[in-house]
């Protein structure tokens, strides 16, 4: 039976068309002939290409077995809005529509679409061979085994919206209201702002994609489009890629400052909202809340200013939505579950992080209104079994480079295989990209034992570990000999999924880095502390606020509505 007052939001599916031709033969395994994704890229990248196909079939599957007819997808739902891959999802989502009745609502991310002009792309593919070969949308790339395809291009607005067109971004004739934060029209031209380089020197009239629509009576879904593409001091050609900062780190720090006009909008919504008593929801790919929950710190005092780091959110953009009287909003984005509630003078707003498809944790939310607000629970796609024939390219590709094959590619459920990715992502990214070299160098197939020697000095406890061993009530010699690259794992692992890691990391393990965390937060450094002393005491001291954060948090999340307590008055 379906549940039309239940919505399902699915964030970051980063789409990748596994039949896609870009002019190359791509590999033929089992009699299928695919378009792939090089595993050197994919180690090194926050997300999985390949594994994204068969992810967006599992999740609408459940989805439909839910008999949710209405799904929002939170940005980031192409690879990176080549133009191929762009038509190919309008066509899964045209036939769910067609086959299933599904309804789409869709948000611009940051990986599908680019300022007024778009921008070009360049992928690695695997070969027949298992070599890779590049293959780009730039003529200027000469040099090598490249392949030049026009497809592979990333659009920019309005051209890049629409093979979206029919999901949201348009009026359609099923939907109860729509509106832009223009007016009632539609047409590109009227849904355009004004923006200019912080010199002013290069103003830009711009298009915004941001819509309302009730697609239920009462159920009103706010579509913020929370892109922004600031112009840059200088001189450029028109609408060129390097006119404009990327949107990738902007989120709504920038949108306060960049589309004011959004804040106006959206406040006038929600009081229409309140008045007629609708349900409102509202949405963009950018958090407005830091999702780690002021858990990052650590972070940056370990590594600077990360992506995570440096895409937090400031206050002043959850006090403009609180103002504006909005009090639940969903964003993706980072790949991390978390809500984050901020309580202020005018009300309380939470952001719901949800997870993305294509990284550990994969899960999408859905949400049903309830007599009081909303029930919003959390479905997970753990137990995905692994396309082997993917895997098969892996292997070819290892051998193919002579390296030992990462244990990813073992997997046969999709929780293994994004929790192997993750090793990997930490051992061919993070530590070569963020960690300070010295300290890689000290802890290099190290084990825990050697860690707590090492820290040991730091918080001035020689007998560390078996301090920790009797605290956790486990063997030493066992808590030992746990190889350091584990421990690393779960620190990750807590990081992006909050409690949705506790079926992954053993309860002994939580206890033990609640212990060490809060060991490590209590101690006071010395000045004679060298590198990795401090390193491995700030890095254990993060467990502790991740712990906390995770122990806290539930996966069935019931919030009660202000405006609904208001309207039912």
């Amino acid at each position: 039976m379906p549940h039309h007052n239940t919505i399902a939001v699915i964030a970051d599916i980063h789409f990748h068309d596994l039949d896609a031709d870009f002019g190359f033969p791509g590999i033929t395994i089992d009699g299928r002939r695919m378009a792939l994704r090089t595993w050197s890229e994919t180690r090194q990248s926050t997300r999985v290409f390949n594994e994204s196909a068969p992810a967006l079939h599992a999740a609408l599957k459940a989805v439909i077995e839910r008999g949710i007819r209405h799904v929002v997808l939170l940005g980031d739902y192409s690879d990176d809005g080549q133009r191929s891959t762009m038509r190919r999802l309008r066509e899964i989502l045209l036939g769910y529509e067609k086959e299933f009745g599904l309804k789409f609502y869709a948000l611009p991310g940051n990986h599908d679409i680019f300022g007024p002009a778009g921008r070009h792309q360049t992928k690695q593919f695997i070969s027949a061979d298992g070599s890779g070969v590049l293959i780009t949308s730039d003529k200027t790339l000469t040099h090598g085994a490249v392949i030049v395809s026009d497809d592979m291009y990333c659009e920019g607005y309005p051209v890049g919206l629409q093979p979206m067109r029919e999901f949201g971004y348009y009026r359609q004739p099923s939907y109860l209201h729509w509106e832009t934060p223009f007016g009632l029209s539609d047409r590109d031209e009227d849904r355009r702002y004004e923006i200019a380089s912080p010199d002013g020197e290069n103003v830009y009239s711009l298009m915004d994609a941001s819509y309302l629509v009730e697609p239920e009576p009462g159920l009103w879904l706010l579509m913020i489009d929370a892109n922004i593409f600031e112009p840059r001091n200088g001189s450029f050609a028109r609408e060129e890629e390097a006119a404009f900062i990327d949107s990738t780190a902007a989120g709504w720090n920038a949108l306060l400052r960049c589309k004011p006009f959004l804040i106006d909008w959206i406040a006038s919504v929600a009081a229409r909202a309140n008045a007629s008593g609708k349900t409102l929801l509202a949405f963009s790919h950018y958090p407005v809340l830091d999702p780690f929950d002021g858990t990052s710190a650590a972070e940056a005092a370990l590594f600077g200013e990360t992506n995570v780091v440096r895409r937090t959110p400031q206050p002043a953009a959850a006090a403009k939505l609180i103002q504006s009287g909005v009090e639940v909003h969903f964003s993706g984005h980072l790949h991390v579950e978390g809500v984050t509630r901020a309580v202020m003078e005018h009300g309380e707003l939470r952001n719901i992080a949800v997870p993305s498809l294509v990284a550990f944790p994969p899960a999408f939310k859905t949400v049903a209104l309830t007599d009081k607000g909303v029930m919003v629970d959390t479905i997970s796609l753990n137990d995905m079994p692994v396309e082997q024939a993917i895997s098969a390219a892996y292997r070819l590709e290892a051998n193919r480079t002579g390296e030992t094959e990462d244990s990813a590619i073992a997997a046969n459920d999709y929780r293994t295989f994004l929790v192997d990715h993750l090793r990997s992502l930490i051992q061919h990214r993070y530590f070569k990209k963020e960690w300070p070299q010295a300290v890689v160098q000290d802890l290099m197939d190290q084990d825990f034992r050697s860690a707590c020697g090492i820290l040991g000095s730091a918080l001035d406890q020689p007998d560390l570990l078996r301090h920790l061993a009797e605290t956790v009530n486990l063997p030493e010699a066992d808590l030992g000999d746990i190889p350091l690259i584990d421990i690393i794992l779960d620190w990750y692992c807590l990081r992006q999924a909050s409690q949705l890691a506790f079926g992954t990391i053993s309860q002994s393990r939580l206890d033990l880095y609640a212990a060490l965390g809060a060991r490590c937060l209590k101690h006071t450094p010395s000045p004679a502390e060298h590198e990795t002393e401090r390193f491995l005491r700030i890095f254990f001291s993060g467990f502790n606020g991740f712990v906390k954060r995770a122990n806290q948090s539930i996966s069935r999340l019931e919030i009660t509505l202000k405006s609904q307590r208001e309207a039912v008055a």
